[in-house]
């Protein structure tokens, strides 16, 4: 049957194709909107806060010296040597949204990482918060030894164990408190020192190890296993030094080792006669051993971020960083590598004095 002009048949037609495209595009919008909000396998790290070891810090409601060495001489300090930390937002209990994961992609003060990079199965939140307390006592201590060794004070560290992981191959070896003195024939003096002995040997390999346990000395044998690619025995380490004399640091619910390197040039900036950094704003991160080995951390572009954003024009990197640092420096900051605490003092020698940084470690910038 021919058609009129003014047939309604094309014109219904032509409505119910647009209906049908707006419900479509309704579905999906709705379909994106709720798959944004769905949970993400991923933890997502951003620059937290900066904490000057030269400052004050809140302490309870008082402002107290972030080091604080109690019947020493100590020197004006001025300045800024700004150790810096990284928030991590997403646990197994409670992820980010794929919404909030696709952000910080486009950030690039932020990393995206997968939840089992940061947790081990079965690890709660407790678990890890309790790791890392851990780790920063241990840093805290392994930094007071670095710094009083290189002014030339004695000094003498045991390392005991503070607790084991249930199941691991340290449970129903060792004990609570037990002092470990050699790991496989080498003396063990530092917590970072007992972890690259427990590397070296390699998952699945047998390690002998010479403890105390109620004054009496005794050899056991374990056997490491992977966790997270890392060959591990399942204690918490706990290392306690002789000093000759206190030094405090009083820094609450921040936790992990990475601040070592800037406790240490804290401590010896106020135990010196003039300023470490010459007065300049210089940030930094990096683990360190007793006797002064600065090590890689995790993190370390979010903390290039939280630098530059603080002011800081000098960042001091662990060298073994370096592959994670190069392509990733912000504008307006520059990036000095440092394999050891001598490393570290050179370095802000040049800086404090305006000299040549040529013959001192750097990243690359691309």
């Amino acid at each position: 049957m021919a058609l009129f002009p003014d047939d309604p048949a094309p014109i219904d037609q032509g409505r119910r194709r647009r209906r049908i495209g707006w419900i479509l595009l309704a579905v999906a919008l709705v379909g994106a909107v709720i798959f944004a909000m769905v949970p993400a396998p991923y933890a997502i790290e951003s620059p937290g806060p900066v904490f000057n070891t030269l400052g004050q810090v809140d302490n309870n409601g008082q402002k107290v010296p972030l080091i604080d060495i109690p019947g020493q001489k100590t020197y004006p300090t001025s300045g800024a040597l700004d150790m810096l930390t990284v928030n991590v937002y997403g646990d197994p209990s409670q992820s980010p949204s794929w919404f909030d994961v696709a952000q910080a992609w486009l950030d690039p003060s932020k990393a995206v990482i997968p939840m089992d990079e940061l947790y081990a199965p079965g690890e709660t939140v407790q678990q890890s918060n309790k790791q890392d307390a851990i780790d920063m006592q241990n840093s805290q201590q392994d930094a007071i030894a670095a710094a009083l060794s290189s002014l030339g004070y004695p000094i003498i560290g045991t390392l005991t164990v503070g607790g084991f992981t249930a199941g691991s191959p340290a449970d129903g070896i060792l004990k609570t408190g037990d002092t470990i003195v050699s790991a496989n024939g080498e003396k063990v003096d530092s917590v970072l020192g007992l972890r690259a002995i427990v590397a070296k040997v390699g998952a699945g390999h047998p390690l002998s190890m010479v403890i105390v346990r109620d004054k009496a000395q005794q050899t056991v044998q374990l056997t490491p296993v992977l966790d997270d690619n890392v060959p591990i025995v399942g204690i918490y380490p706990s290392i306690a030094y002789t000093f000759p004399f206190s030094v405090k640091i009083q820094l609450e619910n921040v936790g992990g080792p990475s601040a070592g390197q800037m406790f240490a040039l804290g401590i010896i900036d106020k135990l010196t006669a003039g300023k470490l950094n010459g007065g300049k704003k210089v940030a930094g991160t990096g683990t360190i051993d007793s006797s002064g080995n600065i090590g890689a951390i995790g993190g370390i572009r979010q903390k290039l971020y939280g630098a530059r954003d603080s002011g800081a024009t000098w960042f001091l990197a662990p060298y073994s960083n370096c592959d994670e640092v190069t392509g990733h420096i912000p504008s307006g900051i520059r990036v000095l590598a440092v394999k050891t605490l001598k490393d570290s003092l050179k370095a802000l020698s040049a800086i404090s004095s305006g000299s040549s940084t040529s013959g001192l470690l750097t990243c690359p910038s691309k």
